[in-house]
């Protein structure tokens, strides 16, 4: 089922490439104590690291960082590979945000957001833009070959601050 803008984004916990764990309610307002604004964030589901099109993608990610990791928000990006090959693809690129890991129970938290692709075993190209209270306030998902367009988010991201 395709998790749509109004609806509360299902919480995860997931490792990062650093075998952190990260969870989405920890952005959520009041999760660090009473007047914690929270961070609205950025969840962006990618099929495989080290694959052409996701590489374009991380990477403009990465020159554009500033955008997507900052007092109001935070990026989280979810593929289905293992922590230990997000570390060598982060360490490869130079990608210094969270990478985190779908690998076992394999593909849960993209089931759970509807971008799962069954017959390749990852991730569509989904993207959702989630509030400080946990609400999915914008989406979209390409499929595996359509690349995204970064500044889609980034304006549903500005209607956001424009509402604070």
């Amino acid at each position: 089922m395709e998790i749509t803008p109004g609806t509360k984004a299902p919480d995860f916990a997931l490792r990062n490439q650093h075998g952190e764990t990260v969870r989405l309610s920890d952005f959520r307002a009041g999760s660090a104590g009473p007047g914690d604004a929270g961070r609205n964030v950025v969840l962006l589901f990618f099929p495989f690291a080290f694959t052409g099109i996701c590489t374009g993608e991380l990477c403009e990610v990465r020159d554009r960082l500033p955008d997507f990791v900052n007092d109001d928000t935070q990026l989280l990006a979810v593929s289905a590979d293992s922590p230990f090959a997000l570390r060598v693809f982060a360490e490869q690129e130079g990608l210094e945000y969270h990478l985190l890991s779908d690998f076992w129970p394999h593909g849960e938290v993209s089931r759970a957001y509807g971008v799962f692709n069954e017959d390749r075993g990852c991730p569509l190209r989904g993207t959702f833009v989630i509030d400080r209270e946990g609400v999915v306030r914008w989406s979209v998902i390409n499929g595996m070959p359509d690349a995204r367009d970064l500044d889609a988010y980034i304006a549903a991201l500005d209607a956001l601050r424009d509402e604070v």
